[in-house]
């Protein structure tokens, strides 16, 4: 169960078990995810219009074969490794702390390089995560790696909270299992279903948040990204927001949310059922030892 339940005291989270079995969801969902991040990041990056013969990337299987053919398959997992880095670290505090806050409510971020690898093309800047992190800190300075801070800020609060809030909804919908033999199986089935519902619906109501960011993050990279199409430069959250209404119309604020939502709808359903599954390894290993330490376990043993 995500969140703290008054009800099941017996099987209560500590804040350490809420942040492994949620960095090792975020592990496991982001290698999964991978190439729909990538795909979302060069619509989000794009100024012609998606449905423009000018833009490089016209839909999502479009796009796909573009850059498997011109980047090859690795191009779906182009910085990975910072991603991971962040999920791990985002999964481990995002349910260590709902874990913490739904307890106190019952009783009373390496995104950056993640993004600029992902962005991209052909033509290589950042050769490995040391190489982008000592260009950046040389040629641009420690305000490099907050570029786009402000909608990230704006965004990921209401998120997070959505993401729990819609899950926990879709989860009370759910009919109960009828036997104790089903419980298991039916509640990962349900946190996968109910996990990609909310996730979908979270995107969708703050997903120009998301955008405005992915645009501030890679200012100062448009010489490396000339052969994709237009770029566009930002003085900073009000600016970039305004030169895309301007632009490119109030479409602009959501390109990309096709494979967005694609990818929400996967990577917040993998990351509910995951931490599902972790968590019912995690208190099975502890029953054991518990049976193992009673009385009657070690008379058996």
């Amino acid at each position: 169960m995500v969140g703290y339940d008054p009800r099941a005291q017996g099987s209560a989270l500590s804040p350490e078990e809420a942040a492994l079995a949620g960095s090792a969801a975020g592990m496991v969902t982001r290698a999964l995810i991978s190439p729909l991040d990538v795909l979302k990041i060069r619509f989000q990056l794009q100024i012609e219009h998606v449905s423009s013969p000018k833009g490089k990337y016209h839909g999502l299987f479009q796009a796909t074969r573009c850059i498997y053919s011109e980047e090859g398959v690795s191009a779906f997992w182009k910085g990975h490794v910072p991603a991971q880095l962040l999920s791990i670290c985002f999964g481990a505090v995002q349910f260590a702390s709902f874990e913490l806050l739904t307890e106190a409510w019952s009783a009373s971020l390496w995104t950056y390089c993640a993004q600029r690898f992902a962005a991209q093309g052909q033509t290589k800047v950042y050769r490995n995560l040391r190489h982008a992190v000592f260009t950046m800190w040389r040629s641009e300075g420690v305000l490099s790696f907050y570029r786009g801070l402000s909608p990230t800020l704006l965004a990921v609060f209401p998120y997070a909270g959505l993401q729990f809030f819609f899950y926990n909804v879709f989860k009370k919908q759910l009919p109960p299992p009828i036997t104790a033999g089903d419980s298991a199986g039916k509640g990962l089935l349900g946190s996968l279903v109910c996990g990609s519902g909310a996730g979908m619906i979270s995107k969708t109501l703050t997903y120009p948040f998301d955008l405005f960011k992915k645009r501030l993050q890679v200012g100062g990279f448009e010489a490396a990204r000339a052969h994709f199409g237009q770029v566009r430069s930002y003085k900073g959250l009000v600016d970039c927001a305004v030169q895309i209404a301007k632009d490119e119309g109030v479409r602009g604020f959501f390109k990309g949310l096709s494979p967005s939502l694609v990818k929400a709808a996967l990577s917040t359903g993998f990351t509910f059922f995951w931490y599902e599954v972790f968590l019912i390894a995690m208190h099975s290993l502890k029953q054991r030892q518990r049976t193992n330490g009673s009385p009657r376990g070690l008379e058996e043993r």
